[in-house]
């Protein structure tokens, strides 16, 4: 991930077409450093051999629902767009939108060590993506820069065509949250019944 980062950063500026405060005030970028340091901080505790805390576990669900958020949204409505100006190296779009997303699922569904965590943890998930949809329509609306063409008003759909995009996403960040909390959950729940009839076998 951090590799794909640099290397688009370095083509872009070798080519005269890095824009530092537009590039990194996309979702997919800031959510993907977000991703590097939450999988580094994951890393670490396995490392130790020590079991992540529940803020450790929602901060994962967390960056596993942004990137899989990503990962659709970029092949759904943003793959085949015609690019503006330079066209740099391709692969860090590819790990960044389809590897890694895929790869952070798999972990979090194989996870041994994933905490059990509670269905209100939701909230804590969908902080960032609000803050950062304030932020981006505030900033858009003073200087007209839009990371992505369909929060733009001014577009063919209005006001309404990103109310109803930004309602649809944050509605699948939601459901994919709740999904992986209740995976969580579903599995604790088996690794407690396995539990107790080893007990009662002893």
């Amino acid at each position: 991930m951090l590799a794909s980062i640099a290397t688009q950063v370095i083509d872009e500026s070798i080519h005269n077409d890095f824009v530092a405060v537009e590039y990194y005030s996309y979702f997919t970028i800031q959510s993907s450093l977000i991703n590097v340091v939450i999988l580094a901080l994951s890393g670490l505790v396995a490392v130790r051999l020590r079991a992540e805390s529940s803020l450790l576990g929602v901060l994962r669900a967390s960056v596993v629902s942004y990137a899989v958020v990503t990962a659709v949204v970029y092949n759904v409505l943003l793959r085949g767009l015609p690019d503006e100006g330079y066209v740099g190296v391709q692969w860090p779009n590819e790990v960044i939108h389809v590897w890694v997303p895929l790869f952070l699922l798999l972990d979090w569904l194989f996870s041994p060590a994933r905490p059990v965590l509670r269905m209100r943890d939701v909230r804590i998930v969908v902080i960032y993506p609000v803050a950062w949809l304030a932020f981006t329509i505030v900033r858009g609306l003073l200087d007209g820069w839009f990371p992505y063409p369909f929060l733009e008003p001014n577009g063919p759909d209005g006001w309404g065509g990103v109310l109803v995009y930004v309602l649809g996403i944050a509605a699948f960040i939601i459901a994919i949250a709740i999904g992986l909390i209740a995976i969580s959950r579903a599995q604790w729940a088996r690794w407690t019944i396995k539990d107790r009839l080893t007990a009662s076998e002893r």
